[in-house]
């Protein structure tokens, strides 16, 4: 009889996804939502009553609800579309993980138990990275399972009357420490409301234990590890940055610009005024191989007359970085990079500035500013 509850309690899943979804509904969202559960509970009392009249019983390749309608309206044309109506639901039905277990993640990354990757949102109200790790997740289980969708049934049972569980304890807490008017009845339904779904997920733990259950006493103890570890980095970093406490005050310190540039042309002018606007002291830093090259930049340079001293340093092993990464030590480096405006064109760029700046920022204690000059290109 307990496994016979429990398995009927798994068909009463939809009811938490109405309830969950209720800011979702139009004004009044209480009376609508309510409405809605009802004709919920209305038509999976009728759903019970027409199996239990036409004897209807379980078979391979055919669900109770396709034999329902085949007693019903036969095997023509009715039957078929009622079928693709059930299939394009519970496809619609299949999205109601992508909507609410995104923003769970915010807010387990809110609260730190998560990375905070998860909290961003993009410029729609939706939680991408989220979505992506639902995704990704969902196609390793799929994969696992051989695409055997009742081997995941046990799982989401278990984890649903878990989570049903734990949000009934929260409520008789919740109205034990408010105690409004009325709150003694309302914390009873809670509680009686505990109680049944922790008897149906025990009771679905104990008889789909070896049928994969055992992966949800498996799976729970090392998320909830999992969650305590990147609570404890999150507290110990907050520690080292002091963002309980006051942090002292800025002090003015003299900031030099270092300037890598080739030639003298469009892309240096945006470099040094955006330099200048960086620092105190702005210099720029050539590294040829040829002396015949240095020479040339060293008459363009005179001939432009910027303003910023030119330090040219020679590199016999016709090698760009090292020459640079010795040359600073703890300044600022300014790197100029031309950025086409369409795609396509960007893999014809040379990636030179990228790469220095990956290097210094490594071997370094420098700080690395790229400076994107956008081309009508």
């Amino acid at each position: 009889m307990l496994k016979v509850f429990s398995a009927g309690c798994s068909a009463l899943t939809g009811v938490e996804a109405i309830a969950n979804a209720v800011p979702m509904f139009r004004q009044p969202r209480v009376k609508r939502a309510q409405h809605t559960e009802l004709l919920l509970g209305a038509m999976l009392i009728g759903l019970s009553l027409l199996i239990r009249r036409h004897h209807v019983e379980p078979r391979g390749g055919v669900t109770l609800l396709a034999q329902l309608t085949a007693g019903a309206f036969g095997t023509g044309w009715p039957y078929y579309a009622i079928s693709l109506i059930v299939t394009l639901v519970l496809g619609i039905a299949a999205n109601t993980s992508f909507g609410g277990l995104p923003v769970l993640m915010s807010v387990l990354a809110k609260d730190d138990r998560l990375p905070h990757l998860f909290a961003l949102r993009s410029e729609r109200p939706v939680h991408r990275w989220g979505v992506v790790a639902l995704a990704v997740l969902a196609g390793v289980m799929l994969v696992v399972v051989s695409a055997d969708t009742q081997r995941l049934i046990p799982l989401f049972a278990i984890g649903v009357f878990v989570g049903f569980t734990i949000s009934q304890i929260g409520l008789v807490r919740h109205w034990s420490m408010q105690r409004p008017d009325g709150w003694l009845p309302r914390a009873l339904i809670n509680g009686v409301g505990a109680v049944l779904t922790a008897v149906a997920g025990v009771v679905l733990l104990a008889t789909k234990f070896l049928a994969g259950a055992w992966i949800v006493v498996l799976t729970v103890p090392l998320l909830i590890l999992l969650f305590s570890r990147i609570e404890c980095y999150y507290t110990r970093v907050r520690d080292q940055l002091e963002l309980d406490g006051t942090p002292p005050r800025p002090t003015r310190t003299h900031s030099l610009v270092i300037v890598p540039l080739g030639r003298v042309d469009m892309v240096a002018a945006a470099a040094l005024n955006a330099a200048s606007s960086l620092g105190d002291e702005v210099v720029v830093v050539a590294v040829f191989d040829d002396r015949t090259k240095a020479d040339a930049m060293r008459a363009d340079w005179a001939r432009w007359n910027p303003g910023p001293r030119l330090d040219i340093i020679d590199s016999p092993q016709h090698s760009l970085v090292h020459p640079v990464s010795g040359y600073v030590e703890q300044v600022a480096v300014l790197i100029p990079q031309a950025e086409p405006l369409h795609g396509r064109y960007r893999i014809l760029q040379n990636q030179r500035g990228i790469l220095m700046a990956g290097l210094l920022s490594s071997r370094t204690d420098v700080v690395v500013c790229l400076l994107k000059l956008q081309l009508d290109l």
